[in-house]
């Protein structure tokens, strides 16, 4: 099998002007530029995307956005749509992030839309599942990643041109300061590794990088990386610092 390559990827959520997130981008472009074995991405916020397009020209670090609406245009008020963030120099798009479904009604169904309207696109989805604290105490974690993947990822089928990334998430250690453990981590992931074979063949699961987010911190990434089903991170508060994200992509 060939060896998955690690992805870290920084969600910047609604952080940071246009102009601090070019100077954060620049930062951080210098700060890993370099770093071979590993791929870099940051989404900044929808307004700031042009400027960190430019920021980030002749880089190794790819833009991500935060959110795509399933439509390509038309009377859809606040949205933005894959094809816009495509020709602003978009290459991943996140969906169905735990913020999104706790705050913005988000559901395993609108999860599906933007993933095939992502793919339409020609960009590179970042699939978000994960389990709250509540549904983890009453052990149903594996039971609502089954709901999310089979019906988040309904009717996919592999495309080289819009890679599929999934990012666990356990929503009770998002920004909270509480981190799954190494191994927890891993069973998830391994869990969802072994649903993506069921729902699409072992060899696709096997090339599909899961990621983990949830307090990712310099200090615990490389004990996440080292377990062998964990394939990068979703990084949130800890990306918005270029020096401390870049001790992150940094891990070995």
């Amino acid at each position: 099998m060939e060896k998955r390559t690690p992805f870290i990827a920084g969600n910047w959520k609604m952080h940071k002007t246009p102009a601090q997130a070019a100077e954060a981008a620049r930062a951080l472009a210098a700060l890993v530029d370099g770093v071979a074995g590993v791929e870099v991405m940051i989404a900044p916020t929808f307004l700031s995307i042009p400027a960190v397009a430019e920021a980030l020209a002749g880089s190794s670090v790819a833009l991500g956005a935060q959110n795509l609406f399933w439509e390509n245009e038309g009377a859809y008020t606040g949205e933005v749509s894959g094809p816009m963030l495509k020709a602003a120099g978009v290459r991943y798009a996140i969906i169905g992030h735990s913020e999104r479904r706790q705050y913005f009604g988000e559901t395993d169904e609108t999860v599906n839309r933007r993933l095939f309207a992502a793919a339409a696109a020609g960009l590179s989805p970042v699939v978000c599942v994960g389990e709250t604290r509540e549904e983890r105490e009453a052990g149903k974690t594996f039971s609502v990643l089954d709901k999310q993947v089979q019906e988040g990822l309904k009717g996919w089928s592999p495309r080289p041109e819009a890679a599929l990334c999934v990012a666990y998430e356990p929503v009770w250690a998002i920004g909270t300061g509480l981190t799954a453990t190494d191994q927890q981590a891993q069973e998830a992931h391994a869990y969802i590794r072994g649903l993506l074979a069921k729902m699409l063949g072992r060899g696709f699961a096997d090339a599909t990088r899961i990621l983990y987010g949830g307090s990712v911190k310099p200090g615990n990434i490389a004990g996440l990386m080292s377990m062998p089903d964990i394939d990068g991170g979703l990084v949130g508060g800890a990306s918005l610092d270029p020096e401390t994200f870049s001790r992150i992509v940094k891990f070995r």
